[in-house]
């Protein structure tokens, strides 16, 4: 159902380090930077994610309540997403694990990137 997703930045430039480390666990990569806007989508597919400023020119900010969640093909994944976006400047909201902590098929890790856009990255099991 969803076609495409945007994601606003403070200074899109400044978060490259933060999408791109993330994103390539999963399979993602960056397929442009031009005029502000970065895309991104799965290695040789269409871009379909996209950081950018704002378009009514305000400062870019975390939505409270709003929070966007990208599969991951495995736990070990969910990991190295996790742990990539904290070594790019992301803030923890909650370490890689089962949630509930009795799950045998959800597996997530919650952060924020420097703007406060709050992200999961997720797998499915059954583990």
């Amino acid at each position: 159902m969803i076609g495409y997703v945007t994601i606003g930045a403070l200074d899109v430039e400044k978060s490259l380090p933060f999408w791109d480390a993330v994103f390539a666990p999963l399979g993602g990569e960056r397929g442009f930077y031009s005029g502000g806007w970065a895309g991104y989508g799965l290695k040789g597919e269409a871009q379909n994610i996209y950081v950018c400023p704002p378009h009514d020119g305000q400062a870019a900010r975390g939505g409270n309540g709003i929070m966007l969640a990208f599969k991951a093909p495995s736990i070990d994944a969910v990991k190295a997403a996790h742990a990539a976006g904290l070594a790019n400047g992301g803030t923890d909201e909650g370490g890689p694990g089962p949630r509930p902590e009795d799950s045998k098929d959800f597996y997530g890790a919650y952060l924020r990137d420097e703007t406060g856009n709050k992200i999961c990255i997720y797998a499915k099991g059954p583990f």
